[in-house]
């Protein structure tokens, strides 16, 4: 899993006053929306007195307040107020949890998970036809949903991006098989955060809805004009597919969030320039969906679970250079020490209990600080560690 990167985590609509839990790369976050300014602010939902989760809390004003002890927590993580503490006595320095950036774009709530300053991190991604939303007068109409894959988000992402597997996986809906063929493509790279591949594919016969429209596509397979399709990744965790049909654009990005290395929330945004009105948002969310369980029906069996490092240790052929490049840019990202590794993990109080803290951007700002709000014992159960102390070892003893 990727740090270092802008994640777009909850659509912004649904974040309130009212303090949420979210899982972020196996990591906890409580997001909330300040009730002055309207800011939402993302903190480590671990309060760092006595390991409460500040989701379970409330706000006064603009700070969150800890269910447990009543600690007080600024957006930016430091705590301000300890009711325990009597009158003139100060708060530690050490009294404070990790902060993380936040922004809103596209309708979500974009967290940056890692510890860059601003000069430094990645860009978020440009989706351009949220400027042409008919809302606002413009051509595309949008859907939103979300879905739960039993699956880690590198296999997601990559068949996202797979052409070859539609007409098998989507026979009928919008693969063909009678036409399985994949057409050469070149890879492009609008950024170095982006590769798209793009081809005529020949989809079958429309149904439902978009079957009474036949007539503008043409339902004569060998007569009917190719279908133009794009797909790609955008680090570091989304897709993009873009299907030019002779009716209009059709759009999907998702943002793929990784709850644990095998758990992958999905949260998507479906956009269309055909049948614009709302009698028709249904029928879009519908469709949307049923790809979803036509993908999670292969993907959430795929073995090994996660991507090998090794581009040798799975065949790829002609039609997967698009992962191919992604798993060679992983592997840049890799050598720069992007991805989480033993230092983003700490182990709790029970054995082989681990979780996830990234560093926050005030942790590299403060080197003096920079472990003083991760608390928890690693590596060991305390019995274990109170062993030890005693001169015993209890790993030869249970041998």
């Amino acid at each position: 899993m990727l740090k270092n990167f802008w994640y777009a985590v909850e659509f912004s609509d649904k974040v309130t006053t009212k303090p949420e839990r979210i899982t972020v790369l196996g990591q906890y976050l409580v997001i909330y929306r300040t009730p002055k300014q309207g800011r939402v602010v993302a903190l480590s939902d671990l309060c760092v007195h006595r390991g409460a989760a500040l989701s379970g809390g409330w706000l006064n004003d603009d700070k969150i307040v800890c269910p447990y002890h009543g600690w007080e927590y600024e957006p930016d993580g430091a705590c301000v107020k300890i009711p325990a503490n009597l009158p003139g006595r100060g708060i530690p320095k050490k009294a404070r949890v990790d902060s993380y950036p936040v922004q809103e774009k596209y309708g979500f709530v974009w967290v940056f998970m890692g510890d860059l300053p601003e000069e430094e991190r990645p860009p978020m991604p440009v989706w351009p036809e949220f400027d042409d939303l008919v809302e606002n007068g413009g051509r595309f109409r949008t859907v939103t949903g979300e879905f739960l894959w039993k699956a880690n988000y590198e296999r997601i992402l990559e068949n996202g991006c797979d052409i070859a597997h539609a007409p098998f996986v989507h026979a009928g809906r919008f693969g063909n098989p009678d036409m399985p063929q994949v057409p050469d493509y070149e890879v492009e790279h609008p950024d170095e955060w982006s590769a798209f591949a793009t081809v005529d594919l020949h989809p079958p016969k429309p149904s439902g809805l978009w079957g009474r429209f036949g007539r503008l596509i043409g339902n004569d397979l060998k007569k009917r004009p190719p279908v133009t399709t794009s797909a790609g990744w955008m680090l570091p965790n989304m897709i993009k597919l873009h299907v030019r049909l002779p009716i209009g654009d059709m759009i999907i990005y998702d943002t793929n969030i990784p709850i644990d290395e095998t758990t992958t929330l999905v949260k998507w945004v479906a956009l269309r320039t055909f049948f614009t009105g709302k009698w028709a948002n249904r029928d879009a969310i519908n469709r949307t969906m049923r790809i979803f369980y036509e993908d999670a029906a292969v993907v959430d069996k795929v073995r090994p679970e996660l991507l090998p490092f090794d581009l040798g240790a799975e065949l790829h052929i002609k039609s997967d250079i698009i992962a191919v490049e992604y798993r060679r840019r992983r592997q840049e990202l890799a050598d720069k020490g992007w991805l989480l590794n033993e230092e983003d993990f700490i182990t709790g109080d029970v054995p082989r209990r681990t979780a996830t803290v990234i560093p926050s951007p005030a942790r590299r700002e403060s080197t003096e600080l920079s472990r003083a709000w991760v608390h928890k014992a690693r590596g060991e159960h305390p019995t274990v560690a109170a062993a030890r102390l005693m001169g015993a070892n209890p790993e030869e003893e249970n041998k």
